[in-house]
């Protein structure tokens, strides 16, 4: 044997057994971890409380779904870790039995130690849940379901593409479905179609043959579009082909966002008008924050400003002056907005970073103390506020126009105003300006740009479309008081812009729609609401940091390592994660 056959032996024989060794303490830590989400959905009462409510009626509740889905998820990321389907099973298996075990082993301390001492929701309840109804002699059942899971979904990851795709979003289907089900139920009701929600729906979940339904559309329609192959034609067009396309897709679009309150019953109209007032907030921050780059934390200040304006202003009620009509009101919000915006930005706007944070969060919490004070009780109305502000068209109380729908619409349609002002300002030689801050002030002040008079315009502009959100949200309402001015409504709107994509307009109304409107929807669970609220700002920002619909530029620059590692392998093909906006 060669010298140089025996340098490589060894390292042979250790590529063979490290990786291998490597893996499977991977796969204990993925079941580890596991087991430790499942205890915490067990103790935190997210199992016990879900399980009352059914997904599919006698079959499965929520309870469970979310109990199972915490033993197969550790299988399907162990699965990774093989090269070869046996080993997935295998590895898919161990993982659930860890987080099985975890499980089994909460019923088997729960039964000797009392454990509400700390946990209030260990009860013996769960355990009868854990274990179908058998306690403790059922304690095995949980790690039986940890391996039967665990292998299915690492199985299930290594079927070829185009059978996973339909077979995972079909069961996702299931489960959106199911989840709103009885908000599904009630416009089907209303439209007259009660035959087709009996068959579809029960009180409170899906139907068997419901979901059978769902599951077989999903699929069918998945694989029918993969055969005939839709994005690869749509790809393959060219250009000017592709843009005569988006036409009838957006006018297809913009139809169905019309209809939405005539389709939808008036628990969704609500929600959707909450939406379109934030998409509304959202566009005027997104010029401060996504344009300029000006993290402004007292923006409830402005919405409050523009709300308390439209209530004196057009108030039936002891505090108003003036009784004008919500239309002439409007200007003056938006006009007191801007001018307080103005006097906030002069003085601190040559602070920068999160100092200039701070200072605007307190600005807001100022505002807010005034509004609820002594100091303006007869001028604002202290804790009482202003009522009986009217609605901004006055119809009858039978028609469809009378409820959130108005609201919704007026919102809308500002929204579209304010995000065409800014598109055309972003593509302007301000905008430009703008984004030059954002990105660095010393070198936008070093190239000519008048730092104060650039960075108080867009707080300006954003402070009076603040303003104008507050008007709407008072005529929303017909009412203000001090306790609607708080942080998280600062907070709601900044994370929007964020979790959308700064500077990105899609991706600020897609950013609504999933962080408004979707935690709306869950308030049938809203002990638990926020939670899945936090977990999926946490996982946006470590697994898409740019934005669900990033701007070009923002795509750009947090991608700008990957693009420069392809060009040094010798690969010109563009990044294409993310969308240009």
């Amino acid at each position: 044997m060669t010298s140089d056959a025996v340098a490589t032996a060894p390292l042979e024989t250790g590529t063979d057994v490290v990786p291998s060794i490597i893996a499977w303490r991977d796969v204990i830590r993925i079941g580890l971890i596991g087991g430790a989400i499942a205890l915490y959905l067990c103790l935190v009462g997210i199992v016990p409380v879900f399980h009352q409510r059914q997904l599919i009626a006698g079959v499965i509740t929520l309870g469970q779904v979310a109990l199972f889905g915490s033993m197969a998820l550790p299988g399907a990321f162990a699965a990774r870790k093989a090269t070869t389907l046996r080993d997935a099973l295998l590895m898919g298996a161990v993982a659930g039995l860890i987080t099985g075990l975890a499980v089994t082993l909460l019923v088997v301390v729960g039964s000797v130690v009392d454990l509400r001492v700390m946990f209030l929701n260990a009860s013996p309840e769960l355990y009868s849940m854990l274990t179908m109804g058998m306690g403790t002699a059922g304690a095995w059942i949980p790690a039986v379901e940890g391996v039967l899971l665990g292998a299915l979904a690492a199985g299930i990851g290594q079927l070829p593409d185009r059978i996973r795709s339909p077979l995972v979003r079909g069961l996702l289907a299931v489960l959106v479905v199911g989840l709103f089900a009885g908000l599904l139920r009630a416009p089907l009701l209303s439209a007259g179609l009660g035959s087709l929600s009996a068959v579809l729906f029960t009180s409170d979940g899906l139907t068997v043959v419901g979901a059978v339904l769902v599951f077989s559309v999903v699929v069918l329609g998945r694989i029918v579009r993969q055969r005939v192959g839709v994005a690869a034609r749509v790809a393959a067009l060219p250009d000017e082909r592709r843009q005569q396309l988006r036409i009838p897709a957006i006018a297809g679009l913009v139809a169905i966002v019309l209809i939405l309150p005539l389709l939808l019953g008036p628990f969704f109209a609500q929600v959707i008008a909450l939406v379109a007032l934030y998409i509304l907030m959202a566009f005027g921050l997104n010029i401060t924050l996504g344009l300029a780059g000006l993290l402004d934390l007292g923006f409830v200040a402005f919405f409050a400003v523009g709300a308390y304006t439209v209530g004196l202003f057009t108030s039936t009620a002891e505090y108003g002056l003036l009784d004008i009509p919500f239309w002439l009101a409007v200007p003056f919000a938006m006009l007191f907005a801007a001018i307080f915006g103005a006097i906030l930005g002069l003085p601190i706007l040559s602070i920068r970073g999160d100092y200039l944070a701070i200072a605007t969060l307190g600005f807001g919490e100022i505002i807010r103390l005034l509004a609820g004070s002594n100091l303006l009780l007869p001028l604002l109305g202290g804790p009482r506020g202003i009522i009986n502000i009217p609605k901004p068209f006055e119809v009858s109380s039978t028609s469809f126009f009378s409820g959130p729908s108005q609201i919704y619409y007026i919102a809308l349609a500002f929204a579209v105003v304010v995000a065409f002002i800014a598109w055309r300002l972003r593509n302007g030689r301000i905008g430009r300006a703008w984004i030059a801050i954002r990105e660095d002030e010393d070198v936008a002040e070093a190239v000519g740009i008048n730092l104060i008079q650039t960075k108080l315009l867009a707080y300006v502009l954003g402070a009076a479309f603040a303003g104008l959100g507050g008007a709407v949200f008072a005529g929303l309402v017909g009412s203000i008081f001090p306790s609607s001015i708080n942080l998280f409504v600062s907070i709601n709107v900044a994370a929007i812009v964020i979790v959308g994509g700064m500077g990105s307009i899609p991706g600020v109304a897609l950013g609504a729609l999933f962080l408004i409107g979707i935690p709306e929807l869950f308030r049938e669970f809203a002990d638990y609401r926020y939670l899945f609220y936090g977990m999926a700002l946490i996982g946006m920002m470590l697994f898409r940091p740019e934005g669900i619909w990033p701007s070009g530029i923002a795509r750009r620059e947090l991608h700008a390592e990957d693009e420069s590692q392809v060009i040094l392998a010798g690969d010109t093909t563009p990044i294409t994660r993310g969308r240009m906006s």
